[in-house]
């Protein structure tokens, strides 16, 4: 169909505004899931520390902090008073690729800040079950050095509950983007969706809102082909009766 607004084809409205949600859908992904597993995995090995309370209060208060309330706080203390970064806006990285990545962490940080302190959690919780494990011991009994005991056979069996999650998070990129593209005047399409819905342009309107649910489906898929990569125990072949 067509926008009632612009006359514009659904599908090319939607594709226009797409690169720009996915570019900051991929930056606050790689943001959450890069810190959460450093961080996690510090907070993991120092179980019961210090160091371990105040991280874990850090993602409790990051779980109960709104992203509109932490875009609105990094745009007022980074772009305001410290004049560090661009308040909002865009610019191609085709056209200028420093300028891009000043308007873009701003927002990405503001997107990955829920999904950061749920994947740190989750991180953290899976590698404590993982490092209790018999084959852990067994591993640091033979003699291997810590860091291939962590990376190698603790942190890639605790990841398959936090790819759900990233899985999860990444289908759910437009949803999730559409308070941080409209505060930070984002031209995605998440900001589509609000001016669509404040338009009552119902044929883009259902278009996004199909798009996400296929969006949510195709990282439904990916997570289980990573599963088996993950464990390869786990197997999609039917067995022989």
């Amino acid at each position: 169909g067509r926008s009632i607004r612009t006359r514009q084809p659904v599908l090319e409205a939607i594709v226009e505004r797409l690169p720009a949600t996915i570019e900051l859908g991929l930056a606050a992904l790689f943001i959450s899931v890069s810190v959460a597993l450093v961080v996690g995995t510090i907070s993991a090995l120092k179980r019961n520390s210090l160091v371990d309370l105040l991280i874990t209060g850090a993602a409790i208060g990051g779980v109960s902090l709104p992203n509109f309330f932490l875009g609105i706080t990094l745009i007022l203390a980074v772009a305001v008073v410290l004049r560090l970064l661009p308040p909002g806006g865009y610019v191609a990285f085709v056209q200028d690729p420093a300028a891009n990545l000043r308007y873009l962490i701003l927002p990405a940080v503001t997107l990955a800040s829920a999904s950061l302190a749920v994947n740190l959690r989750q991180v953290r919780s899976s590698l404590v079950d993982v490092l209790a494990q018999d084959y852990i011991r067994v591993a640091r009994a033979k003699g291997l050095p810590e860091r291939l005991v962590i990376v190698r056979h603790a942190l890639k069996n605790a990841l398959i509950p936090v790819v759900t999650l990233v899985g999860l998070q990444a289908g759910a990129i437009i949803e999730g983007a559409i308070i941080t593209e409209t505060i930070f005047f984002w031209p995605g399409v998440g900001r589509l969706a609000v001016d669509s819905i404040a338009g009552r342009d119902y044929p883009v309107v259902q278009a996004i809102v199909l798009f996400s649910a296929l969006s949510f489906m195709l990282s439904t898929l990916l997570v289980d082909i990573l599963y088996a990569w993950l464990d390869p125990r786990i197997s999609y072949g039917g067995g022989r009766g």
